[in-house]
């Protein structure tokens, strides 16, 4: 059997994620943001004051690549910890007011992004696009879960 990298949705998936990774970092680094930064930032935009447990859950990463990424962040001034109230062992995580400020321009950023990397697809390939895209996610994950 022959492997065609040009037929390997895992393959394809890969260098689309690179692309964009590269294509975001180059719009966010002006905000002292690194791509590793940004889903974890993401998540604290939508909530803050999370465990680290809530954000391995949330993010797909491993735990030592989280607490690498939390130290470089709270040593930047991106985020904060505290002692959770409800367990003496562990810590919550919070945004600063430095990363704060930086939503919306990191959130123009990622659309911009998106929008020229989406251009060469019709509305409504976009949008089934982004649906597989979610249901292929979902299913990756639900193994995980048991």
């Amino acid at each position: 059997m022959e492997f065609r990298k040009e037929d390997s949705a895992g393959y394809l998936v890969n260098h689309i994620a690179r692309l964009f990774a590269r294509d975001l970092q180059q719009r966010i680094a002006p905000l002292g943001i690194v791509i590793g930064q940004f889903p974890i930032l993401l998540e604290l935009w939508l909530k803050d004051g999370v465990s680290q447990k809530d954000l391995l859950a949330k993010i797909d990463v491993e735990q030592a690549t989280l607490a690498n990424t939390l130290n470089r962040m709270e040593r930047d001034g991106l985020i904060k910890r505290t002692k959770n109230p409800s367990d003496a062992r562990a810590q919550l995580i919070w945004l600063t007011d430095k990363s704060a400020a930086l939503r919306e321009n990191a959130y123009d950023s990622a659309q911009n992004v998106n929008a020229e990397a989406l251009k060469v697809l019709t509305v409504s390939e976009q949008e089934r696009f982004m649906v597989l895209m979610r249901r292929i996610i979902s299913g990756m994950r639900a193994p995980q879960r048991k």
